[in-house]
């Protein structure tokens, strides 16, 4: 079983040098380039542009790569963190509030809780509230990221000439399906 999963990586090994042997390469500017493969002008800045878009606005990025489906869930993201830290920012507040009216001797809309429960309370949601920020500012920064991985999938060449499939085959020894990878490239 092992010998035969170090002579298929040595094919697949061969295979590879074999095709990378027969394509003919330019040199332009310290960069190679292979002449089969690059049909259409990359533009190097699109990634960088991208997430300066989305960093400037988010979903402005996405925008810029044409993914327009994806702007209405990075603002429901970041909405919904942007809510969750106010929600808590606003209850963390009531709670400390109650407890200050509490230690002035006024009274306070938490009659029913005591002061160990005010105090519980105003540590929940202040951790909560920190918590939403963090994650907020997360989604933030994940929009960015996307918006440049994007730019940059959109610049990679998918053409027909390379193939990457699943193949499966019946061995006519025992009868069972092997199950393999076929990878092809047409000149």
């Amino acid at each position: 079983m092992r010998y035969r999963i170090y002579i298929t990586f040595l094919a697949f090994l061969f295979g590879i040098a074999s095709v990378c042997s027969q394509e003919k390469l330019t040199i332009t500017e310290n960069v190679v380039i292979p002449d089969t493969i690059n049909k259409t002008a990359i533009n190097p800045l699109a990634p960088a542009r991208a997430a300066f878009y989305s960093a400037i606005l988010p979903g402005l990025g996405q925008a810029y790569n044409k993914k327009y489906w994806k702007i209405p869930i990075v603002y429901a993201a970041l909405g919904t963190g942007v809510y969750s830290y106010m929600w808590n920012n606003k209850k963390y507040n009531s709670y400390r509030d109650a407890y200050k009216q509490r230690l002035a001797g006024k009274e306070d809309d938490f009659q029913y809780l005591d002061d160990a429960r005010l105090i519980q309370g105003q540590k929940f949601y202040q951790k909560n509230r920190d918590l939403s920020a963090i994650i907020t500012v997360a989604l933030y920064i994940l929009n960015i990221v996307e918006a440049n991985v994007n730019a940059h999938l959109l610049q990679f060449n998918v053409n027909d000439k390379l193939t990457f499939r699943p193949e499966m085959q019946q061995n006519d020894g025992n009868a069972k399906q092997n199950v393999g990878v076929a990878l092809s490239y047409q000149f």
